[in-house]
């Protein structure tokens, strides 16, 4: 039987606790304050309830109140969350432009290449905030991304797909987030635009038959330096990209393991890379060590004309160009891969792995735990014998050793 009545409830000043029954009690602090309180037990443990202030939520709305709580704890439901939830106001949905910088924050510190991250934003900047920056991201449509696209589609056909990329990561991230109800409409959006222009060839390379005579000539040509010359060289023998030659420093190189071993934030896949280092690399390297201006660990190997700097990548593109190779560095990891699959024995995944490619197949690459390290270092020594004087030749391989 109910304790309080509203008469009761309006004379009581004294601090303390008066209950009404059911878990339903009236606090009084020493303050003066006066505010309704539900004690019930969920999931075996006691729970205090604030149903409000005296003033504001008269006794007989404090008991509904109390009764409906009641309930909801019996059907296992969170009185409090409900309570909070529908008080609570619904997030705006931000325009397309405020969700691709809220994106681009969110990614910025995952992308090594600083130009990138610039180009990633400039580029929606351009080409998608004039036609539905403005617009809320739940809003924008196939048709809006198509017309904006049909633009660039043509006249900047790589960059355009890049475009149509980064919409597409903006509106599945505002889709993760709950403010679109879809995923980016792709299929609809490419069949809308015209077949594009055929894709420009890959890095032009030197055929692999002609990379041993190219390695003689670099050593009588006047057109650059002998680092520069060392570094191309050390470049092919080790297939490697430019980047992770001209960025090589000393503390990165095991000479005693015939090892040099790049770390994950200097590779393209972002996983570190052991390359194995055959005897010609080594005599390089011991070169290079004569050449250095400093004893620092992290010194570079291969250093640029202003100290401290690495080397350029145009400075080896202008040595190429002199020469008239009609190729570029990039080209040569294409000349090994070439050779390796036109002239050896050695298993597809080897090559492969000695470029620091991602293995396609998900599968192959689950099963997969080693890095085939030995027998890659069995190809790099059949490449440096081939690149010193093997031309036109084939190198004979045995299945034992390819394998």
């Amino acid at each position: 039987m109910s304790k309080l009545t509203a008469v009761k409830v309006k004379s009581l000043r004294e601090p303390g606790r008066y209950t009404d029954g059911g878990g339903l009690m009236l606090f009084i602090g020493t303050d003066g304050s006066r505010r309704w309180v539900l004690r019930v037990q969920s999931n075996g443990k006691r729970r205090d309830i604030g149903l409000g202030s005296v003033a504001d939520v008269p006794l007989a709305d404090a008991r509904t109140e109390a009764a409906e709580m009641r309930s909801a704890i019996r059907e296992g439901r969170d009185p409090v969350a409900e309570r909070r939830a529908a008080k609570a106001e619904p997030e705006k949905v931000p325009t397309f432009r405020e969700a691709a910088r809220l994106v681009h924050a969110e990614h910025r510190p995952s992308w090594k290449n600083p130009k990138h991250a610039a180009q990633w934003l400039s580029t929606l900047e351009q080409y998608t905030f004039p036609a539905f920056g403005d617009v809320p991201v739940s809003d924008v449509t196939g048709p809006m991304v198509r017309d904006a696209l049909a633009e660039i589609w043509l006249t900047v056909p790589e960059t355009a797909r890049r475009v149509r990329q980064r919409i597409g990561t903006v509106l599945d991230w505002a889709h993760a987030k709950g403010y679109r109800e879809t995923e980016t409409p792709t299929r609809a959006v490419s069949r809308g635009l015209p077949k594009q222009p055929k894709a420009k060839d890959h890095f032009p390379a030197m055929p692999w038959q002609d990379v041993p005579g190219f390695l003689l000539k670099i050593v009588g040509t006047p057109r650059a330096g002998e680092t520069v010359k060392l570094a191309l060289e050390f470049l092919i023998l080790t297939a490697a990209r430019s980047g992770e030659m001209r960025g090589a420093r000393w503390n990165e190189f095991d000479l005693e393991a015939r090892e040099w071993r790049v770390p994950a934030e200097r590779m393209k896949g972002g996983k570190a890379h052991t390359v194995p280092l055959s005897p010609r690399a080594l005599a390089i390297l011991e070169r290079m060590s004569e050449l250095r201006t400093s004893e620092d660990a992290d010194a570079l190997v291969f250093q640029g004309s202003r100290l401290g700097k690495p080397m350029s990548d145009m400075t080896l593109s202008m040595m190429l160009r002199r020469m008239d190779t009609g190729c570029t560095a990039h080209g040569f990891r294409s000349s090994f891969r070439d050779w390796a699959a036109e002239a050896t024995n050695f298993p597809r995944e080897v090559a492969e792995a000695a470029l620091a490619h991602a293995l396609e197949s998900r599968v192959e690459a689950a099963y997969r735990r080693s890095d085939l390290l030995e027998k890659r270092r069995k190809l790099m020594d059949a490449w440096a014998g081939y690149c010193g004087g093997a031309a036109g030749k084939v190198v004979p391989l045995s299945r034992r050793q390819g394998r």
